[in-house]
């Protein structure tokens, strides 16, 4: 070991590094998705039944509780069933189409596709 200080390296040789960096992370991720890690048939019709249901569930519990406050029933919750069925259909809708942006799934799923394109 020396004593003498070391020198700061260059920006360019930053620039070099950053570059190797990004790439080899570009690279195992495109390995990870190319390994499965994409959804499957059975995924998304697991997600889409769970969709479907959380909608119709959650629509009907909002309307019995709505229900049992304002002394209704089962007005509300008939209402809120149809409610939480139709928001259901809505998130499998978008589940199915890719359409889920929002939360930038649909361009995960889009950019996926582009890497798959590209490496075949």
């Amino acid at each position: 070991m020396s004593d003498e200080p070391r020198e700061p390296r260059p920006l360019d040789d930053f620039d070099d590094r950053l570059r190797k960096a990004r790439g080899l992370r570009e690279v195992e991720t495109r390995r990870e998705t190319s390994r499965g890690g994409g959804m499957t048939g059975m995924g998304l019709g697991f997600r889409i039944a769970t969709e479907l249901v959380a909608g119709i569930a959650v629509g009907t519990l909002l309307g019995y509780v709505l229900d049992g406050w304002l002394g209704t029933r089962p007005w509300l919750m008939v209402v809120f069933l149809f409610l939480g069925a139709a928001a259901g259909t809505m998130n499998v809708y978008r589940a199915a189409k890719g359409l889920d942006d929002a939360v930038g799934l649909g361009e995960a799923q889009r950019r996926k596709e582009r890497d798959r394109t590209n490496d075949s």
